[in-house]
């Protein structure tokens, strides 16, 4: 048996041997076929892991309630006649600490609530400066963003009711500060200010354009303090009141009256979460004297929507690669039934010394089924070095995943074996004496 499947495999790599043009042309439908297969999935793959980052930065069952400052409550389309005159001019404390806490109180179903202010700083240790964010924060924040710590601890509830000088450095803001030194117990000015590092975050890797998606920055780069230190040191806007907001029928010029930049709240059930976001918009409408200085978003649902459309388009491309490789298969089909009317006094031949139709059937499948093994390899090939092109140069994610080499692979053996077997039963099927006769 050995000793037969060595002499058909020699005979079928000494026929491609022979006719490496036309062998090569017709593995070009599955090497193009492979390629797509690689390339659809590892740019499929890359949009789901980037939609995986998102969910990751964002948490679950999330609610977010974003001030809109005075600046941008101004923008909407002239002649949307969305609230009168009279309603503009009401007063509105904005986005407060108090908000959080009467969110807290009507849901039954919140986890968690993390408040959150930040201003653009500069962070000094020694000689060395930098950039930053500072966040005025509450240690739920750090759970809901699923920000876990690399060393140290979270605020404790002194730190919080007090407003104690002290702050967790983000991951990047740690590394560039003090240069791989651990910063714990270390002192750090911040706009004037020192405060004590009592913790570092863990370093996460997420890609600039999942955070771009979000609108959101990258916490490895922030400066956290407890919120009631930020009130304390940095800016405290609780004392803003009507006289400062308006004047007359005027507004003064107030670029932010907002106490809290967002308020994020995390529910216990997926299914609750757009629930709680209608009481919450009817508490906030409320309680904000009906001006529309704050928005409600549940991301998770916008990229839950990402996903389905994500999926759509990878069972499109599935489609698209299935049909190239569809279309290879059946040029090797045309190609080895032509190669069966070429070689007819070669199956004469050797069905005269003794060949079976089982020889004859197994010699024109390995023909088949090995160039679409050596269109299957070089598809391979040509995908992974073109997902990677790709990726880099197009800025477009992609991950090659082992299975989609697997699975491209097999399909290539499979496409060989489907359309290699009608030409080798042609080839079989030949009567023999009419094909010695053959020229």
């Amino acid at each position: 048996m050995l000793e037969k499947f060595n002499t058909n495999f020699i005979l079928a790599m000494e026929a491609i041997g022979q006719n490496k043009l036309r062998s090569l042309l017709t593995a070009l439908g599955i090497i193009f076929g492979v390629f797509a297969v690689i390339a659809m999935m590892a740019i499929g793959n890359g949009a789901e892991k980037s939609i995986l980052d998102q969910l990751e930065i964002i948490g679950t069952n999330n609610i977010i309630i974003e001030a809109i400052p005075p600046t941008d409550q101004g923008t909407e389309e002239e002649g949307e006649e969305s609230a009168s005159n009279e309603e503009k001019k009401k007063f509105t404390p904005g986005l407060t600490k108090r908000d959080a806490e009467s969110i807290a109180k009507l849901l039954s179903n919140e986890e968690s609530i993390a408040i959150e202010i930040g201003k653009d700083s500069k962070i000094i240790y020694g000689k060395n400066t930098l950039n930053t964010k500072i966040i005025g924060t509450n240690n739920d924040f750090f759970k809901i963003n699923s920000l876990d710590l690399y060393e140290g601890n979270f605020f404790n509830s002194l730190q919080e009711e007090k407003g104690i000088n002290v702050c967790i450095l983000g991951s990047n803001i740690s590394k560039k500060l003090f240069l791989g030194k651990s910063p714990l117990g270390q002192y750090v000015k911040v706009d004037h200010v020192i405060y004590k590092v009592i913790g570092t975050l863990k370093s996460r890797v997420i890609s600039a354009e999942a955070y771009k998606n979000l609108g959101i920055s990258n916490r490895g780069n922030q400066v956290f303090i407890p919120y009631k230190t930020f009130k304390l040191r940095i800016e405290d806007k609780s004392s803003i009141n009507e006289r400062d907001i308006l004047s007359g029928r005027q507004r003064r010029n107030i670029e932010n009256y907002h106490q809290l930049d967002k308020i994020v709240v995390k529910v216990n059930e997926a299914s609750e979460v757009q629930a709680s976001g209608a009481v919450i918009d009817k508490l906030l409408t409320r309680t904000h004297n009906q001006q529309s200085d704050f928005k409600i978003e549940i991301p998770e649902l916008l990229i839950k929507q990402q996903q389905d459309t994500q999926e759509t388009l990878n069972f499109v491309f599935a489609i698209i690669a299935g049909i190239s490789l569809l279309v290879g298969g059946i040029g090797i089909m045309n190609i080895m039934l032509a190669s069966v009317m070429e070689r007819i006094s070669e199956i004469g031949l050797r069905r005269a010394i003794g060949a079976t139709e089982g020889d004859i059937i197994f010699q024109f499948l390995l023909e088949a089924v090995a160039i679409s093994l050596i269109g299957g390899l070089l598809g391979i090939i040509l995908g992974v070095v073109g997902a990677h092109f790709i990726g880099r140069y197009a800025d477009i994610p992609t991950v090659i995943s082992g299975w989609s080499i697997i699975l491209s692979f097999g399909i290539a053996a499979s496409i060989g074996i489907i359309f290699g077997l009608a030409p080798a039963k042609k080839a079989a099927e030949q009567d023999p004496i009419t094909a010695l006769r053959t020229d």
